[in-house]
């Protein structure tokens, strides 16, 4: 993150906080007013696919999970967690990543590298954002991903 330490951090290293969130269903966007006057606008797919649940991030560096078909997926619920985050349901139902303000704003600062590699994962894999067109071989899909409960 860029620009002064405020001093108000809290224990999940949260340095700026949300002053408003707009739920644009119909747009599948949700957008993200901060306290430092930045606003990010975030594609439900793109939260969705960079979930940080352990469902997608793996529990440990390399393990991420890329997934695939989520071009139409939207948000069905935010949930307050804290102070410090939010939970999404999504209407592919899944609802286990856990959005810390942290998380969101530095996801904001970084979108256009994190969703250009997500292309690029998608095409080095030969997979499809679109629900139903990635290749059976590709993609396994196992049910709940680890086998851990999230």
């Amino acid at each position: 993150m860029s620009g002064a330490d405020t001093g108000n951090t809290d224990s999940q290293g949260t340095q700026h906080w949300p002053v408003e969130i707009r739920h644009r269903q119909a747009k599948k966007l949700l957008e993200i007013e901060f306290d430092d006057g930045r606003t990010f606008t975030y594609p439900a797919e793109l939260l969705r696919v960079e979930s940080p649940s352990a469902e997608v991030q793996g529990h440990g560096p390399g393990q991420k999970t890329l997934v695939p078909g989520r071009r139409h997926v939207g948000i069905m619920n935010i949930e307050p967690v804290g102070h410090y985050a939010i939970r999404l349901q999504f209407d592919d139902l899944h609802d286990t990543g856990i959005y810390s303000w942290r998380y969101l704003y530095e996801l904001g600062l970084n979108q256009d590298r994190v969703w250009a590699d997500y292309l690029a994962a998608l095409a080095r894999q030969g997979l499809s954002r679109d629900p139903g067109k990635a290749p059976a071989h590709a993609h396994h899909d196992h049910g709940g991903g680890c086998g851990h409960k999230h």
